[in-house]
């Protein structure tokens, strides 16, 4: 039996389709590179001349390639994007200019709790993914990494010391969640 015979047997009634998790997994992608470029447009309004400038134009322009990608898939893969993305363009450069407001740290507690909501998103992505997308896997692994990169650059800039350093966290990660599960369906 090959194996999208073996995943049709696995599917439960009303588990979408192997093409439809496919579309929903870009589609929540795209949706969250959009937002986190967004994040970081809002970061630099507000922090752009200070001397994180540089280190958040990096990683937005990481960002900006990750969503490029993403933009190029939903073309290839004929994926309709999420109808949220006028939302998620106000949500993410509000919550970047918030944080970047409250201070180059909580700007850095931003960064750092999205990232790791985004790291365990593309882990269970990956390991979702058959054999027979392995090229997209590779591209998801290698936009995690940057991620985590971005997250260790947060953590280096003392994320960690921003006031209410957990709160936050937990607010922006609750936030996260949301987005993903929400943006996976419309």
């Amino acid at each position: 039996m090959s194996e999208s015979n073996l995943a049709s047997l696995d599917r439960l009634p009303g588990d979408p389709t192997p093409r439809a998790a496919l579309a929903r997994m870009i589609r929540v992608d795209h949706a969250g590179e959009y937002g986190a470029k967004q994040i970081y447009a809002g970061q630099l309004a507000v922090l752009g001349r200070s001397r994180h400038g540089d280190t958040l134009r990096h990683m937005q322009q990481q960002e900006q390639h990750h969503l490029d990608t993403f933009s190029r898939l939903i073309v290839e893969r004929r994926v309709r994007p999420t109808a949220l993305l006028p939302f998620w363009r106000i949500a993410g450069f509000a919550l970047g200019a918030a944080t970047a407001a409250m201070g180059a740290r909580a700007a850095m507690a931003c960064t750092v709790a999205v990232e790791e909501t985004i790291d365990a998103h593309y882990a269970a992505q990956t390991a979702e993914l058959g054999e027979d997308e392995g090229v997209l896997r590779e591209t998801i692994e290698q936009f995690r990494a940057e991620e985590l990169e971005h997250r260790d650059i947060g953590l280096a800039n003392e994320a960690e010391q921003a006031p209410f350093y957990r709160l936050l966290s937990t607010v922006i990660r609750t936030g996260c969640k949301a987005a993903i599960a929400i943006s996976e369906r419309v």
